[in-house]
């Protein structure tokens, strides 16, 4: 273990007997109240990790009871001694690139940024550059939280390459374990505009069906699938061109390629989504009509409501200028 790294002494009691260690680890990093060793106080470091963090130092042999590394499913036992050892953040192997970005909004906490079409979140196979990771890596230089690793500092939540619009940012921990939180309690609001092929027929909705991988094609994703997780998708029609509809949908989980495939199951796939409408693209669209137009969450800092809107991509104006005029 490195000088740097940091560790957090805790102490089973009554109330914690018999309830299986990750549980234990995440109900206290959720509250801010891991007791610690030396302080008996709300600690920095373990307490303010995200339960997915806290399960990986469990795999890696971070965390011990009695001096032994244990399975997230121990129970513990009263008297019980739990160390967590937070390991130094490894330096990112991704290169710093001098990329244009469109911030909407920017402190010292975090920061939210209008993605454009075609732009990865991070890298991955065939994207190993030009990614927002590497935009931001230059931008913020040493400040993202380190949470997520390596390839996805500062990265708390994403949204697919073709897809536009706000996406937030973190700069450090504090912020992140924040935002990630309001993510899982689904309280953070998020909005999209989309453009559907066919008429919608009811003006409001919502579609509460899970969404998990697909079976076969492990590119995509599917709905009623073993071990799909719970996802929910609520829409209402903002204009009606005959053969498309314009549509505002709202997430109230964040399933990957959620809306895309909520709506290609009722039917409506999004215009130029060739993945799940199985069809070419009209007016040579590159990937699905789908924009993340506002964004809304509790500032990690100040406890204050912030709300982001990114505007409509030029190429989505005029694509419902189009629209309009063929449905006149």
């Amino acid at each position: 273990m490195g000088e740097a790294d940091r560790r957090v002494t805790c102490f089973i009691y009554d109330k914690k007997d018999g309830e299986r260690l990750d549980r234990y680890l995440s109900n206290a990093a959720s509250q801010g109240v891991l007791r610690h060793a030396d302080e008996a106080q709300r600690t920095e470091g373990a307490s303010q990790q995200s339960r997915s963090f806290l399960q990986k130092l469990i795999r890696e042999g971070n965390i011990t009871v009695n001096g032994t590394a244990q399975k997230a499913g121990y129970r513990l036992k009263q008297n019980d001694e739990v160390r967590i050892v937070i390991p130094e953040a490894a330096e990112t192997a991704i290169l710093p690139e001098n990329i244009p970005l469109d911030i909407l909004y920017e402190d010292d906490d975090l920061l939210v940024v209008n993605k454009p079409k075609g732009m990865v979140v991070h890298p991955a196979a065939g994207h190993s550059s030009g990614t927002l990771v590497n935009a931001v890596l230059y931008h913020c230089r040493d400040s993202l939280s380190g949470i997520n690793g390596m390839i996805r500092p500062g990265i708390v939540h994403r949204i697919d390459r073709d897809t536009t619009g706000s996406l937030i940012v973190c700069k450090n921990d504090e912020s992140h374990v924040s935002i990630a939180e309001q993510i899982r309690v689904h309280s953070v609001t998020r909005r999209y505009r989309g453009i559907v092929c066919g008429n919608m027929p009811e003006d409001t909705g919502t579609i509460d069906i899970p969404v998990g991988r697909h079976p076969v094609d492990r590119k995509k994703m599917a709905v009623n699938v073993r071990g799909g997780k719970n996802a929910v998708t609520h829409y209402r029609v903002l204009e009606r061109f005959g053969r498309y509809t314009y549509m505002e949908f709202e997430l109230e989980t964040g399933r990957t390629h959620q809306i895309r495939v909520h709506m290609a199951h009722m039917g409506h796939p999004l215009l130029g989504d060739t993945l799940y409408s199985g069809g070419k693209s009209p007016w040579r669209l590159e990937g699905q009509t789908l924009h993340a137009m506002t964004i809304g969450f509790l500032h990690p800092r100040t406890g204050e409501s912030v709300e982001i809107t990114a505007p409509l991509p030029e190429y989505f104006e005029k694509l419902l200028k189009i629209l309009s005029q063929g449905n006149k």
